[in-house]
Order: C-alpha cells, then structure tokens, then sequence
C-alpha cells in the first residue's frame, strides 16, 4: 500500500492504505472556517469522494482549538457585501451536504474546543473521539446569528430535539463527559493526546471490514439526514442570511471584541 501527502495553505490530507486523515493545520487561528477553509475542505472532500481506495478518514486538527468556527471578519464582510452573503450562503450549503455525501465512515478526533461550525463538522461525522477536557457548542445566537450552517440540522439528530433547542437557543456549551453521556461523543478518551491515536484506531478497524457493506450502511444512514436536510437546511440558512445583515450582529462582535456587554436593539 502507498502513502500520499498533500499540503494545503489550511489543512493536510495524508491517504496511508485504505484510510485518509484529514487535518486542519492552521492553530494560530484557532482552524477558524474563514472563505479560504470552506472552499478548501469542499475541495478535498470532492477529491476523497472519487477515491475508490479509500474506506475511511479521520478528520482531526492541530493546537488547543479543533475549530473555533466561523470568522468574524468574514461574517462583516458578510454583513457589508450582499452578494458576497449569497454566494457563500451556496458555499455553506455544499461544505454540510459535502460532509454527507461521503460515501465512507468520517471519524472525528475532537482534542479541543468544536464551536458553532466546527461543532457541525463533527457532528456529521460517523465517530466522535473526545478529550475529557472538550467543549462543545453552537453559539450562533450568542453573535446574533440564526444557526443556520448545519446545526438546527445535526444537533437534533445527535442530541434529540429538546436537548437541540436548550443548547441552540443559549449557546451554552456541553462538556465532553456530557456530551459522551448523550452520545454526541461516542468516544472518550483521557488527554487530547490521546485523541488521535484512538480516532485512528477506529478507522482503521472499518477500514479492515468488507468495503460494499460499509458504503452501504454509510450510504443508507446518510439518507435519513438527506431527507432531514430537505426539510430544514434551506430553511435555516434563509434565517441566517436575515440575521447576518443586522446590526446585532455588528454589535455582537464588536462588544466581544471590547470585551465589554453588548446592547442589542433587534434590528
């Protein structure tokens, strides 16, 4: 069996055998989902997608953080530019339906903080390995935004709908101990660390069961949040387009940034 190795400008993608990892190397920001990641990872997903040889991945990431989500200045450019808004208003779209249509088991491994987007990336993964010492949280609503990328989306199916509405409509984050108690973590392992290994380990056990059987079950599983998707992701991505041209949201970013409470007036 080969190894590749691919370097991009906000991840690696190494394929060892049968088994793809996927890492987002960009920890001095923290992997946030800026325009640059999005179109990358649509990009790598597209290409894992058309490998007949590959059977599974890991999806990790490197530094304290795994994701910290969206960008704030990418959001205000958002705000500011219409146009911008609604191409990448498609881009978000097709990064959710992309995680889907793999046609292969994605495991994630969660050694920090998965918040809002990132939080998403995980949930629509196959297995999620986490460290103990994890967070994780959509706080859309928190930057005065509509969870609109995914979340009103996964956090039902991984949580259950009640469960989904405390933590979307707070943002308040789940532990990891938490989390694994729900079965949003499926895995839980000691130091983030750990993380990998454990996630590889994984992934390499699927990779070792018959491949017909496995795109299969992945296939058929993946259907019902297609059919879910249909019904609530254009839906939510609409309220989020709302959101986004607001003024709560400039006022949102900017008290975090000041550090200071916001005031927000609803408009």
């Amino acid at each position: 069996m080969t190894t590749t190795r691919v370097e991009k400008a906000t991840h690696s993608v190494v394929v060892d055998g049968h088994v793809a990892e996927v890492t987002l190397t960009r920890p001095e920001v923290h992997n946030r989902f800026d325009e640059e990641l999005h179109l990358e990872i649509i990009e790598t997903l597209s290409d894992l997608r058309s490998r007949e040889d590959v059977r599974a991945a890991v999806l990790a990431s490197t530094g304290k953080v795994f994701s910290a989500g969206g960008d704030f200045d990418f959001m205000l450019k958002a705000h500011d530019d219409l146009r911008f808004l609604l191409r990448h208003v498609d881009v978000g779209r097709e990064l959710v339906l992309g995680l889907l249509d793999v046609p292969f088991p994605i495991v994630a491994a969660v050694q920090g903080p998965a918040i809002g987007l990132g939080a998403t990336v995980v949930l629509s993964c196959d297995a999620v390995v986490a460290a103990r010492s994890v967070t994780i949280a959509d706080p859309h609503v928190q930057v005065g935004l509509a969870a609109g990328d995914g979340g009103c989306l996964l956090w039902p199916q991984a949580v259950g709908m009640t469960l989904a509405r405390r933590h979307l409509l707070t943002g308040d984050p789940l532990d990891a101990e938490r989390a694994y108690q729900l079965g949003l973590v499926t895995d839980l392992v000691d130091e983030p660390e750990d993380v990998l290994d454990a996630a590889r380990a994984i992934a390499t056990r699927i990779a070792a069961l018959p491949p017909i059987a496995v795109r299969g079950t992945k296939r058929a599983l993946a259907n019902v949040l297609r059919h879910r998707a249909a019904e609530v992701l254009d839906l939510a991505f609409g309220y989020e387009v709302e959101s986004v041209m607001t003024d709560d949201l400039v006022e949102a970013i900017a008290a975090f940034r000041e550090k200071r409470a916001p005031r927000y007036t609803g408009r």
